[in-house]
């Protein structure tokens, strides 16, 4: 078995709406069937018990070994605790060759997977060991080392739910929700409004206590200092027993509790200089450690913190009694449980020393001893939840510490004997404030019922209703696919909203040009989608982009399918048919958001068949306002666009607005059929988008068509006095409709100047010349440097071939380099001729035109 090009699948997909990795896997002959290895399946189940059943019962097992592989990959995810579901195997067109593919919620962790279920299935093929714990053990691994810790996860998943679109922007902790200008970041459990200044005051523990003090919430005195006889000094001034700790750390590293001699002092002192260069010492306020949890103006949770303990069995040394309570699955190495394990190391011997033990000692049954002084998690602490106790007064100072410190989301640390009763009776303080404080012991508490504060965090950064989402409209289709996109960007930007757009010319923001080239894939746009100056995005959706990766986005407010036609690059990457190309393109019509709209060329039968798969509402257009699907649609209530009397026409029920084609000037006047569907595809989605229809009026006026605003698309030059025409098609669907909007231009003789691109089939390529053959008198062929694959000449050559039988055309020239053909081209011009150059390299090949133009 042979696992090759294995694509990581980050949006929705041919496949699914899951994020999956999908392989090519080709298996020899006795691998076809896993009936034709004897013992197979059971070698498999004996190395891993939880595969998933390979047959439906009853029926007989002619399973592939590239599904055996589907399914491992998929349950090994399963059994080392990722929540996967999907996955699929389905047959190519090549015998032996399977498209494999498999839900991940990691990717690296779906990659591994697949890799260990290949040598899972090897080893049971060849009945060689397989070590399926270490395999778990290495997924489980993998998966909290790259998965977002409990903290940042839990305001993700507050954001789905919320159906907030979110983008890890680093291996780290850094998320973006939102998309475009409505976008808000987070770090950990800070938000993008946290100041610098507010978190710097936070860390510095004495200038913090200052501020605190200064807005009347109590805290415990202390100060800075500088060495063992320095922090004596003020353990003296302030008053035995003290705490010493970092002036700036976190998580309790390097905290000393409770220090009543200078001996403890002066260890205190060493353990916290390995953390930071600056010490502080401050009274030691007895009582509860709670860390109460302020989220904007807020208390929205409260723990009390217990140190890390054992309790005595009379039988057990307190070594022992660690490594029980460590076997708690609840406990785990790192954040990603309720519980960490508890530490054993010289500080847990130091707290064991004060209590007259070691780690060898039992202590007696049903004794509590202390491994540590400070309650942190981190260091295997447990948390109580207790924030339905808190007093008001107690919130109050909790919020008030916030607020002074300017923190908005804010973990303050509160040191008293209960939160039942104010602060200031007890004779507790509040002894640090945390920014980017972590969640975990509010979301999952060791005892007590977990907080949502995930949810209260994403309250404050999005309002009710508020989902962070920009109107993102995408199109595809065979045809007129960058024009409609251009068309629709112009429209948005008519009304005033900042468009971002992406094309098979490049990348644009607010119509300047950020990046060139072919950017119809979904990195392309999620670049627009980060972008902050971005109110709304369109985007070319080609199919290239959709096998590779999937799509930018998880759902879109409007997709648009122009055309399906005969198709376009056939017989690539599995997509063979004019229905596998169908499946292909409907995928953004599938992940439209409820509520969207799917506008749908109504004269395509193809296309029009894709209304059934939407989630959102459809608008149909097409030439004909007769057309069956069409009208049938109208009877409904339905939205439609169609052309009567030379008016676009927009209507849904009772409602209709006309606009003039002759005010269109893409269209000439509504002469250029396939422009005219191009701009009712616009219109379509620009009206999705709620664009007022003055808006969308002055949109289509100022909209030229020309060789600035559509490169390549129907750009039209005057030459001497002939009318030449610049274009990029390049399939006989395109071909076709260029001749029917050539055949509405006056014209004396008509030439056209045509290269193949080598990654067609042969009968498409030969299809082009086939049309024109029967509508321009001089053909002239041209090879270009990139032939895709294909033999010098073999293009050509199949070009000439679909000129055999040609009814119009009596002259043929071939010509070797685009820039040479088209001044060939346009040498045989004379006056009232017209010529149709179907260029290459767009770009290079208009300014050229340009040029030739400008020169006479």
């Amino acid at each position: 078995m042979e696992v090759s090009r294995v694509r990581a699948l980050r949006g929705p997909n041919l496949w699914s709406h899951h994020t999956s990795v999908e392989a090519i896997v080709k298996c020899t002959p006795d691998e076809e069937s896993i009936a034709a290895l004897p013992g197979f399946e059971t070698r498999l189940r004996t190395r891993f018990p939880h595969v998933s059943q390979l047959a439906p019962t009853g029926q007989d097992k002619k399973v592939p070994m590239a599904q055996v592989l589907e399914l491992a990959a998929l349950d090994l995810q399963a059994q080392a605790g990722c929540p996967v579901t999907f996955s699929r195997t389905t047959a190519t067109i090549e015998p032996g060759v399977y498209q494999v593919v498999v839900e991940y919620t990691e990717e690296e962790v779906g990659r591994l997977a697949l890799d260990l279920a290949q040598k899972l299935c090897e080893a049971a093929r060849d009945d060689t060991p397989f070590d399926l714990e270490a395999a778990l053990a290495q997924l489980r691994e993998l998966d909290e080392d790259v998965r977002l810790g409990p903290s940042t996860g839990s305001i993700v998943q507050a954001a789905v739910a919320r159906g907030i679109p979110y983008r890890r922007l680093t291996e780290g902790s850094l998320v973006m929700f939102g998309w475009g200008s409505r976008q808000r970041r987070i770090q950990a459990a800070e938000m993008d409004c946290t100041g610098a200044i507010a978190e710097s005051i936070a860390q510095d523990k004495e200038l913090t206590k200052k501020l605190l003090h200064a807005a009347g919430v109590p805290v415990p005195l202390g100060r800075t200092v500088s060495d063992p006889d320095d922090a004596w000094a003020a353990a003296l001034e302030i008053g035995l027993p003290v705490v010493i700790k970092p002036k700036d750390g976190n998580q309790g590293k390097g905290v000393t509790v409770n220090v009543t001699t200078r001996e403890q002092l002066t260890a205190g002192f060493h353990t916290a200089s390995e953390f930071r260069d600056e010490i502080m010492v401050e009274r030691y306020l007895p009582g509860h450690d709670f860390r109460l949890l302020v989220v904007g103006d807020k208390l929205v949770a409260a723990a009390r913190r217990d140190p890390p303990s054992v309790v005595g069995d009379g039988e057990h040394t307190v070594r022992e009694l660690v490594e029980i309570v460590n076997k708690d699955p609840r406990r785990g190495s790192g954040h990603a449980t309720s519980l960490t394990k508890i530490r054993f190391d010289d500080i847990a011997l130091a707290s064991l020393a004060k209590q007259g033990y070691n780690a060898d000692s039992v202590p007696p049954k049903g004794e509590r001893v202390r491994l540590r002084n400070n309650a942190n998690l981190s260091t295997g602490g447990a948390a109580t939840d207790v924030t339905d106790d808190v007093h008001p007064e107690v919130a109050a100072r909790a919020i008030a510490a916030a607020n002074m410190v300017g923190l908005d989301i804010c973990g303050v640390d509160l040191v008293c004997d209960s939160v039942l009763k104010p602060i200031e009776e007890q004779g507790g303080g509040i002894v640090e404030v945390n920014a980017a404080p972590g969640l975990r012991m509010h979301i999952s508490p060791s005892f007590g019922k977990g907080r949502a504060v995930g949810e209260a965090i994403i309250s404050t950064m999005f309002k009710d209703g508020d989902d962070g989402r920009i109107p993102v409209v995408a199109v595809t289709g065979t045809n007129g696919k960058t024009t409609t996109v251009r068309l629709i960007a112009h429209l948005l930007g008519a009304s005033g909203l900042r468009t971002g757009m992406t094309n098979t010319d490049g990348v644009y923001i607010e119509g300047r040009r950020i990046d060139s080239g072919d950017c119809s894939g979904p990195r392309s746009a999620r670049n627009v989608l980060l972008h902050p100056d971005v109110d709304a995005a369109v985007f070319e959706t080609a199919r290239g982009g959709m096998l590779r990766e999937g799509l930018a986005f998880d759902r879109c407010q409007v997709a648009v399918v122009t055309n399906i036609g005969a198709g376009d690059h056939l017989g690539l990457n599995y997509i063979t048919t004019l229905e596998d190309l169908k499946v292909l393109k409907r995928v953004i019509v599938m992940n439209v958001a409820p509520g969207g709209m799917a506008v749908l060329n109504a004269a395509d039968p193809m296309v029009a068949s894709m209304a059934e798969k939407t989630r959102g509402d459809v608008t149909f257009f097409a030439l004909d306002g007769t057309h069956p699907p069409l009208s049938m649609h109208r009877a409904k209530g339905k939205r439609v666009v169609f052309v009567e009397d030379g008016m676009l026409v927009a209507a849904q029920g009772k409602f209709e607005q006309r606009l003039a084609l002759a005010d269109v000037p893409l269209t000439r006047g509504g002469v250029i059929g396939f422009q005219v569907e191009n701009v009712m595809a616009a219109v379509a989605a620009a009206w999705a988008v709620n664009v007022p229809w003055d808006a969308i009026r002055i949109g289509l006026a100022t909209f030229k068509g020309e060789s600035n605003n559509a490169p390549g698309r129907f750009n039209v030059f005057d030459y001497r006095g002939a009318t030449v025409i610049a274009d990029y098609g390049h399939n006989p669907d395109a071909m076709q409709a260029l001749v029917n909007a050539v055949e509405a231009m006056p014209a004396k003789r008509r030439l056209v100047l045509i290269s193949g691109a080598g990654d067609r089939r042969d009968e498409d390529i030969r299809d082009q010349t086939r049309i024109l053959g029967a509508a321009f008198d001089d053909v002239l062929l041209y090879q270009d440097q990139c032939q895709r694959g294909r033999a010098d000449g073999e293009v050509i050559a199949l070009l000439r071939e679909g000129l055999a039988g040609a009814t119009r055309t009596s002259h043929v020239e071939e010509i070797n380099g685009e820039f040479v053909a088209i001044d060939r081209a346009l040498s045989r011009l004379s006056d009232g001729d017209l010529a149709l150059i179907l260029i290459d390299q767009v770009d290079e090949a208009l300014a050229h035109i340009a040029r030739r133009v400008a020169e006479g």
